[in-house]
This record gives structure tokens, C-alpha cells and sequence, in this order.
């Protein structure tokens, strides 16, 4: 009989048959899903000697549950969802007009999918804008539930925006002034310089049109996503954690974000937190300069880690000095004479500068923690690089609860339906994250599972097995000896190599 999988002491008994919830997708999603469920029970197989097997249970959303039950996302899909703990979903249509915004940020906020888990490496052969795309290997933990996407917003023009405002001009008038066509003088002097004069200013010329949203970003939230983050690093035994944040403007929100990652870091280990195990960047400056000069002041060390030392205020001079001091009191004993070099390094680094060190330094990133928005742009960014989305594999899981739902990063496609073409590589790489996520229970057999997916990809793809998309990009770059297949023929290919 098929057994749920379950969760108990914050770990994942997963049975050798458990019961695991699909959605096969709109547009290309039935195509996609045909292909990588084969690969996937290939996988299982294969690891298991035929012991192991996933029962697959079907449950709906987006236009194949419109068009047989009238909702997008009925209430026994959550249900299941909640109850299975682990599910898979292809590429999902957003209902047009009112109701649902998104399917996808539905079902991560019902499920409380925490972490938006984008692991982005390069198989070889995949054509690649850039001219290394074997150094970009890097994990985006993106925070899922809050920032932006929270999605609290009023449309201008509106009485619930204008409300908003109303209620911003009488208890906050100085951020109100910072709303630069919030009053309909406002809006009525603009129109009249724009058409020449007050004369030509209709009613409707001058009416208040502000969109507004509000931007959450909680202690909480922030510290679980950096909490995982900081977890899978140590557990995969990566390098370095980078907080990306744009904390130089949005001090209090952005800016918050990246302070309470580094106070999680910091913690005592029996507190939560995982002092013993990590340094900070600007830990390990104060730290290797004691190593190269244990006779080294702390006044001294304090200008070699910040150059404006000397134009400095005495506070701020004195302010330097009393963090090197702590740092040397501290934790001198434990992470000096080089014992930070086996440490995880956790540092920051703003968004807009990140963007570009992607691309021109990708060796310098590892496992990234950053906020929901700036999130979603590094993610397809570093898609990009790699190959693009079309194998971009993606995770929204809970690690308190459990649950998790894997799924394909890109489009529906819907002009490619039920021809067979397109690329299914992200739900097959997403159901490889699936099979790694049930051997974090302790069962090496699905990890071994993932092992062989990730094998079929490459041997695929290197023996230039691919797709109609990489098979243009082959071409163009001159290469030869590519045979194009179809989707389920690539499906193929990848259990052939296994």
C-alpha cells in the first residue's frame, strides 16, 4: 500500500512508497510532465533495484481544474498538498482579470513555502552568453512570503489608495511630502506645465493617480530564510552565504533584512544560531590581520579595515576600535591562527552591484540569501548565464513543516502544446532537487536517485541529445553533430545515460 510521507522531530520519514501529489501543468505542462515523470520512476528504479516506487497522485490547478471544477486552485489541492507534505507541479496559467494574481504565489502563501530554493549550475554543452558559465555554481535561497510580493497594493485612483493617502498626510506628513504627485495641486501644476498652461487642465488631468504597496519585511521572516540558508551551506559543505540586499536605500526594510541575517549568524549555537561554524566577512579581516601581526593594536587593526579611519569623528574612531576588540575577545581563542579559514563566510553585498559581479566575478558567490524581489531578478539572471530558464529547476519548501512543492521555473508556452518539443530539463531537474530533498530524511537511495538524473543530463546533453531550443543554439555557435529530438525522446536520453 502507498504510504504518505510524514514529519516528525524536524526530520522526513519518507517510506519506500510514498505518495506524492502532481500537477501536471498548462500549456506545454502535459508534454513536460510525460517525459520527466518516466525519468524520474527511472531514477527510483534504478537506485533501488526496483524496490523503491513513487505513487503519483494527480490533483489540479490552473485551466485543466477551471475547466472541470470552475475554480483555479480548489480547496482539495491545498488539501492534499498539506497532507502529502511533498509535491511536484509543471508550469501554470495566471487567471486573467480578478481573483488570483498568481497561482504560484497562492500556493506559496497557503503552504507558508518559506524558502524559494534556485540551485544554478552549468551542464557541459549547454550554449552560454558568457565565456566561463562552469564558474557560476551558486544557490539562491529567496525569501518567498514577504517584501513586495506580499502583494498588499492599492491602485491608484481608487478610494482604498486614496484612503492610504489621506491617512499618510495626516499622521506622517514629512514621508507624505515624499510622494511627489500624491495632491491634486500636485498633480494640477504638473498638467499645467506639461500642456502649456492651467487653462487647457481638465478635472481628469488633475485627479490623484498613485499606486501604493507596502513592503514587509519582518525579523522573522528573515532569520528563518537565512536560518536555511545558512543550514544547507554547512550540510553541503559550500564555501561562503552572501545576504544580498539593497539595505544603502531601504535601511529599514532591505537594509533590516541583511542586519538580522548577520545576528542569526552570530548566535550561539545552543541560541539557534551557528557562531562556532561561521565567520563574517569583516570578522575574518580582523581576524587575519592578528594572524599576519599578533603584536598588532586594535587601533591599528581598526584602520587596516576601514581606510577612513583617519577621517573619522573620535565616536566613530572609538566605535572601529571597540568591534575590533570584541571580535579579538570574543572569538580569538576559537576562530584565530587561521581557524576561521575552515569556517563558512558569511558577508553582504548590494543588489545592484551583485547583479553585475554575477557575470564579471561568479566564483565569489556560493549560497545566496536575499529577499523575494531581488530575488526573482538574480535567479533568472544567473538562468541566463547557464543556459537559460528552459532547465532552470526551482523548490518552495517549509523546512519547519515539511512541505515543499518543486516546479519549472519558466511558462506555460501554450503555442507549443501537445507537439512534443519543447525542453522538459526544468521539471526534470526539479524532480531531481525532489528525490535529493526525500534523501535529507536520511535514505541515501533517493539521493542516489538525484546522482542519476544529474548523470543522464550531462551524458545527454554532452553527447548533443537535445532539444529544438539547444539545438538552435548549438548551431548558431557553429557546432556540429547535433540531433534535435522531441521531448519525450529526450526523456529518453537522459534514462539512457543514466
Amino acid at each position: 500500500m502507498p504510504t504518505p510521507i510524514t514529519m516528525s522531530a524536524g526530520k522526513l520519514n519518507v517510506p519506500h512508497d510514498p505518495i506524492i501529489p502532481f500537477i501536471e501543468g498548462d500549456g506545454t505542462g502535459p508534454d513536460i510532465w510525460r517525459a520527466s515523470v518516466r525519468v524520474l520512476d527511472a531514477a527510483v528504479a534504478k537506485a533501488s533495484g526496483g524496490k523503491y516506487k513513487i505513487h503519483w497522485h494527480e490533483v489540479l490547478a490552473g485551466e485543466k481544474a477551471f475547466n472541470k471544477t470552475g475554480n483555479w486552485l480548489p480547496d482539495q489541492t491545498i488539501t492534499d498538498f498539506k497532507q502529502y507534505l511533498v509535491g511536484i507541479k509543471g508550469p501554470l496559467t495566471t487567471p486573467v482579470g480578478g481573483g488570483i494574481r498568481s497561482l504560484n504565489v497562492a500556493l506559496r502563501q497557503l503552504l507558508d513555502l518559506y524558502v524559494c530554493l534556485r540551485p544554478v549550475r552549468w551542464f557541459k554543452g549547454v550554449p552560454s552568453p558568457v565565456k566561463r558559465p562552469q564558474d557560476c555554481d551558486m544557490v539562491i535561497f529567496r525569501e518567498n512570503t514577504e517584501d513586495i510580493y506580499a502583494g498588499i497594493e492599492w491602485a491608484g485612483g481608487t478610494p482604498e489608495c486614496q484612503k492610504i493617502l489621506d491617512f499618510l498626510a495626516k499622521e506622517f506628513p514629512k514621508e507624505f511630502k515624499k510622494i511627489r504627485f500624491g495632491t491634486k495641486e500636485a498633480a494640477r501644476e504638473f498638467a499645467a506645465a506639461a500642456m502649456g498652461g492651467a487653462d487647457h487642465v481638465t478635472d481628469d488631468d488633475a485627479k490623484v493617480m498613485v499606486g501604493l504597496g507596502i513592503k514587509p519585511v519582518s525579523r522573522l521572516g528573515s532569520q528563518r530564510l537565512v536560518h536555511a540558508a545558512i543550514e544547507y551551506a554547512l550540510k553541503e559543505k559550500r564555501k561562503s552565504v552572501t545576504l544580498v540586499h539593497k539595505g544603502n536605500i531601504m535601511k529599514f526594510t532591505s537594509g533590516a533584512f541583511k542586519d538580522w541575517g548577520y545576528q542569526l549568524a552570530v548566535m550561539p549555537d545552543n541560541q539557534g544560531g551557528f557562531r562556532s561554524r561561521i565567520v563574517t566577512e569583516r570578522e575574518s579581516w580582523i581576524l587575519g590581520n592578528k594572524d599576519a601581526n599578533p603584536d598588532l593594536s586594535a587601533e591599528a587593526n581598526a584602520k587596516m579595515i576601514d581606510p577612513g579611519y583617519d577621517m573619522m569623528t573620535p565616536d566613530q574612531k572609538a566605535k572601529l576600535v571597540k568591534e575590533v576588540e570584541g571580535v579579538l575577545s570574543s572569538i580569538y581563542p576559537t576562530h584565530g591562527k587561521s581557524q576561521w579559514k575552515s569556517k563558512l563566510l558569511v558577508k553582504d553585498s548590494i543588489a545592484d552591484i551583485t547583479l553585475q559581479q554575477v557575470l564579471t566575478r561568479p566564483r565569489d558567490f556560493d549560497v545566496i540569501a536575499t529577499l523575494n524581489l531581488n530575488g526573482d531578478y538574480l535567479s533568472d539572471a544567473l538562468a541566463a548565464q547557464i543556459g537559460g530558464i528552459g532547465i532552470a529547476p526551482g523548490a518552495n519548501i517549509n523546512y519547519v513543516t515539511g512541505h515543499a512543492i518543486f516546479e519549472a521555473t519558466h511558462g506555460t508556452a501554450p503555442k507549443y502544446a501537445n507537439l512534443d518539443q519543447v525542453n522538459p530539463g526544468s521539471v526534470i531537474l526539479s524532480g531531481e532537487m525532489m528525490l535529493r530533498y526525500l534523501g535529507g530524511g536520511g535514505d541515501q537511495t533517493w539521493t542516489h536517485a538525484a546522482d542519476l538524473i544529474i548523470k543522464g543530463m550531462d551524458g545527454a546533453i554532452t553527447a548533443k541529445t537535445v532539444t529544438y531550443d539547444f539545438e538552435r543554439l548549438m548551431k548558431a555557435e557553429g557546432d556540429t553533430g547535433v540531433t534535435k529530438v522531441k521531448c519525450s525522446e529526450f526523456g529518453d536520453a537522459v534514462i539512457g545515460k543514466m
